[in-house]
């Protein structure tokens, strides 16, 4: 059976998915979250500067930034330490 995820493996899940500018319908759809948990993560996620919204054609998009791009980095890492496999996040 497979293990519930953490808050901090959904922060990395939507960032590694928000490398490229995505909408805040796909990101809920792609990440498996319900619309109200979702907002809750994205804004946290804005708020510590991890994410920013970019206009494209007339559309709010979500897009990681170079901020984010440390805790990536950390988390992969020390996920890989306590668990001796990269974390699964298939794009």
């Amino acid at each position: 059976m497979k293990q519930k995820r953490t808050q901090y493996e959904i922060y990395w899940e939507i960032l590694i998915f928000c490398k490229k500018p995505k909408s805040f319908t796909s990101i809920i759809n792609r990440c498996n979250l319900n619309s109200k948990i979702g907002q809750r993560h994205i804004e946290f996620l804005k708020k510590r500067r991890f994410l920013v919204e970019v206009e494209n054609e007339g559309m709010t998009l979500l897009k990681s930034t170079e901020h984010a791009s440390q805790y990536m980095v950390l988390f992969n890492k020390t996920y890989q330490e306590l668990f001796n496999k990269s974390p699964e996040f298939k794009l």
